[in-house]
């Protein structure tokens, strides 16, 4: 008995696989955090909103802030990627989207071992996170 439990505490290939990408894709995401934010403070970029101006931002709502920044809500904050105020959301995207890559590195390994329902569930994750996060359904990525 204590062998069964012992072994069912093991993880499995994909479990395994989904944690090595999971613990990467981290990493890298922090790494480019940490690298755009460092852009951003040095100046190298120039901000799309001045720094001296943030503080009349600092109390209004998310519309509000939007429609006077002249900000678009969604994806379009990739079309301000060269602004150093933006570039930070590069890294956000790649951890906010880790979990998708995870889920489809895993399919291959869940159908090799005949694990087709998990396999299923997978995708089906991929296929909604993936909808989700892409705005289509008017919910602009968020």
């Amino acid at each position: 008995m204590a062998h069964h439990t012992q072994k069912s505490l093991e993880a499995g290939p994909e479990q395994v696989v989904y944690a090595v990408f999971l613990e990467k894709g981290m990493l890298f995401g922090l790494g480019i955090l940490l690298v755009t934010y460092l852009i951003y403070l040095t100046g190298i970029i120039k901000p799309y909103i001045p720094v001296a101006e943030i503080p009349n931002y600092w109390g209004m709502s998310v519309s509000q802030y939007l429609q006077k920044a002249n900000v678009h809500p969604g994806w379009n904050w990739v079309y301000l990627l060269g602004y150093g105020d933006f570039l930070n959301f590069i890294g956000i995207a790649l951890l906010a989207g880790i979990t998708i890559i995870c889920f489809l590195v895993i399919i291959p390994t869940l159908w090799k071992n005949n694990d087709r329902v998990y396999a299923l569930l997978s995708l089906l994750e991929v296929i909604i996170l993936s909808v989700a996060a892409s705005g289509i359904l008017g919910s602009a990525g968020h």
